[in-house]
């Protein structure tokens, strides 16, 4: 397996947190909440599979490779995981098929795509849609989730980068609406779920029903979108991952 591109912050002493991006982003896009954090935990992050600086990388790119990636990178410890959009459904994977090595989740705006009543006019099912042509997925998603003028200001480079990474995306999201990945009744640990006061109609009721199922709060960040974790890192710590750390309780123990 390639070697998967990751950072990890603040003292290794302190409880571990691990931030999980989700389809089309890299580590980045976690790296203010990281910083939020590092003061006070050891944080984790890191490009997934397929993505920024673990591309390009063979696959498969399905979430028994990305539970496996995350494992490999928890190397024993036990954290708490917050995971952003299909990063969210790799951390309640491992909770699902690893409680050992999770001592809580937090997810926000996470796909639950397998399910019927899920849109097939989300970014995602559109980018699905194109697995002839993994590239213009992957500029069709970009446009869906910056707009179009946005994406036509990046530099063509950044461009090219964005459309290799179309089939990491194509085939995860293909996985992931045809393969449940995890059972809420298998997770027994503490689970915050949330989405923004501006998410999309799908992502509040995906949220609303993971937190039914999870038996645990849902929570709704004001004047946020689907990239809350960038856009909001401060309303993100203290609305979401600090009420779980206090569910969890400070300091958990590794499995190791």
């Amino acid at each position: 397996m390639n070697a998967l591109w990751s950072e990890e912050a603040g003292d290794p002493e302190r409880p571990l947190i691990a931030l999980v991006h989700g389809s089309m982003d890299r580590s980045a896009g976690m790296l203010k909440l990281s910083r939020r954090l590092d003061a006070d935990f050891r944080v984790l992050r890191y490009d997934r599979r397929g993505y920024g600086r673990s591309s390009p990388h063979p696959g498969p790119f399905n979430m028994t490779g990305q539970v496996a990636d995350l494992v490999g990178l928890l190397a024993g410890r036990r954290a708490v995981l917050v995971g952003h959009s299909y990063g969210g459904d790799v951390a309640l994977t491992i909770a699902d098929r690893h409680p050992d090595l999770v001592a809580g989740v937090a997810v926000y705006e996470t796909p639950l795509s397998w399910m019927p009543w899920w849109p097939n006019t989300t970014a995602g099912s559109i980018a699905i849609a194109e697995q002839r042509d993994t590239s213009l997925a992957a500029e069709q998603f970009m446009q869906r989730i910056l707009g179009r003028r946005r994406w036509e200001a990046l530099p063509e480079r950044v461009k090219e980068v964005r459309r290799q990474e179309g089939v990491a995306l194509v085939a995860e999201l293909s996985d992931l609406r045809d393969n449940q990945p995890w059972h809420a009744e298998n997770i027994t640990v503490p689970a915050i779920t949330a989405y923004g006061s501006l998410a999309s109609p799908h992502h509040r009721r995906g949220m609303a029903y993971a937190a039914e199922l999870l038996n645990c709060p849902v929570v709704e960040l004001p004047d946020c979108r689907h990239d809350a974790p960038l856009s909001h890192p401060d309303l993100f710590r203290t609305a979401i991952v600090d009420p779980l750390l206090e569910a969890v309780g400070v300091p958990y123990t590794n499995a190791a």
